[in-house]
């Protein structure tokens, strides 16, 4: 290989692979090394120098140098398979670079096809792959449509790199927040908070820097034209906007909306924040499946429990009655753990130990032996709470045992009715269990 030639093949791999000069100058040593080790065996010391501006190479072996000859005779024999895997894993290193600098960026690219669940999408010089797993459940995807997504991760594979693209992470909403609203872009509004459920909801903190522009109103739109474009990439997903504020008896209510709060208590020692609505708000507030209520839990950064002011006053009566029954407990003790939120024998479980000398004014042995109570009866509460869902299955399906059986004996003494009678059939209703109501 000339000089002329070999600087050619350096800088043509530069232009075109985006790869940096010295590394392809190391590969090419780097595969002469590998060529001269093959001739003069593996015990050999061998160094070979390429001239980063004439082209030339020179070579040692054991100290000797190597003739021109020589070096072109295994230049040409051996070296250039290495050089094209060393150019490879370079082209590769590149990517692997380039695309991890992306990661959490949002990405456009052409679906190429889908092979078992997971999508494989063209980014420019890259195929790149969208899971199931992160995928928006309910989406499909079609050869040829336009996807956005986030990078999630890149690593190398072989002689490839692997970039894993995401439509189910919270940072492609602020993404699309900055694309579809110059204010974010321009740094007057920001997102400070985000928690999202892909799919189905997603609730967004934002605020503004500028007392003059809406935070809220600028993220909706004239006639929600704005967030109607986030909502409609996001395939129908519900997106709440709320104000944010440093002060959590602010941000809650705003992160329960729709829902009305009436009061918000704070237990700081827990990081719980106990919330009160009235009876007609509270399956709003709590949200399908719970899901309002964890999101705003997850926005906020606390754990949000919602009740309605007599549950509170029940659970009150019954943790305090509770904590009285344990030894080393008294009713100043008492009364304190329960104004701090601690409302059942769990939570006096987690409870530092020496926060709890401090409040009651205990010894170390005195507030071991009071949480050692405290967790043997809350195990005991798990177990009798779990008999009792066992037995609650039980009734039911013997009830439906039961209904079959009726239904069934009436249906084969049943005497035939004219025809054109109408005959009135067996209606059946449903519901749900029920809720709790605090944030899983």
């Amino acid at each position: 290989m000339n000089p002329n030639e070999l600087l050619r093949i350096v800088d043509s791999f530069h232009r075109e692979k985006n790869i940096d000069t010295e590394i392809v100058f190391q590969a090419i040593e780097a595969a002469y090394v590998s060529g001269v080790r093959r001739q003069f065996g593996e015990e050999a010391e061998i160094a070979v120098q390429i001239d980063r501006t004439a082209g030339t190479i020179q070579a040692t072996v054991n100290g000797e140098p190597l003739d021109e000859d020589t070096i072109g005779r295994i230049g040409a024999q051996t070296a250039k398979q290495v050089i094209i895997q060393k150019i490879r894993e370079a082209e590769r290193d590149s990517l692997v670079q380039e695309f991890s600098a992306q990661i959490d960026d949002m990405v456009n690219g052409i679906v190429q096809r889908v092979e078992g669940g997971a999508t494989l999408v063209s980014l420019n010089n890259v195929e790149a792959i969208l899971p199931r797993s992160e995928q928006i459940p309910g989406e499909a995807y079609h050869p040829n449509e336009r996807v956005r997504a986030v990078i999630h991760e890149v690593k190398p594979q072989g002689s490839r790199v692997k970039v894993v693209l995401s439509r189910t992470r919270p940072v492609l909403v602020r993404r699309l927040f900055e694309q579809e609203i110059p204010e974010i872009a321009e740094g007057v509004i920001s997102i400070n908070a985000l928690a999202r459920e892909p799919g189905y909801r997603t609730k967004v903190a934002v605020s503004s820097t500028d007392q003059r522009v809406d935070c809220v109103g600028a993220c909706v739109g004239v006639r929600g034209n704005r967030i109607k474009n986030i909502v409609d990439e996001l395939a129908g997903e519900r997106i709440d906007i709320v104000r944010w504020s440093d002060d959590p008896q602010a941000l809650i209510p705003n992160a329960l909306q729709p829902a009305e709060v009436d009061q918000v208590l704070l237990c700081d020692m827990l990081g719980r924040a106990i919330v009160l609505v009235r009876e007609d708000q509270l399956s709003l507030a709590i949200g399908r499946r719970g899901q309002n209520v964890r999101l705003a839990s997850k926005l906020c950064g606390w754990d949000i429990e919602i009740m309605t002011a007599d549950e509170l006053d029940e659970q009150i009566d019954r943790a305090s009655a509770g904590f009285m029954s344990l030894e080393e407990m008294n009713e100043e003790l008492a009364t304190r753990l329960v104004e701090q939120g601690y409302l059942s024998y769990d939570d006096l479980s987690v409870i530092e130990p020496d926060d709890l000398m401090q409040m009651g004014g205990l010894t170390a042995e005195q507030v071991e032996h009071l949480v050692e109570q405290a967790e043997r009866k809350a195990e005991e509460a798990d177990r009798a709470a779990a008999e009792e869902r066992r037995r609650q299955k039980e009734r039911e399906k013997l009830e439906a045992d039961t209904a079959a059986a009726d239904q069934a004996a009436g249906e084969g003494t049943a005497e035939p009715k004219p025809t054109g009678e109408v005959q009135e059939g067996d209606q059946t209703t449903g519901g749900d269990a029920g809720s709790g109501h605090e944030a899983t």
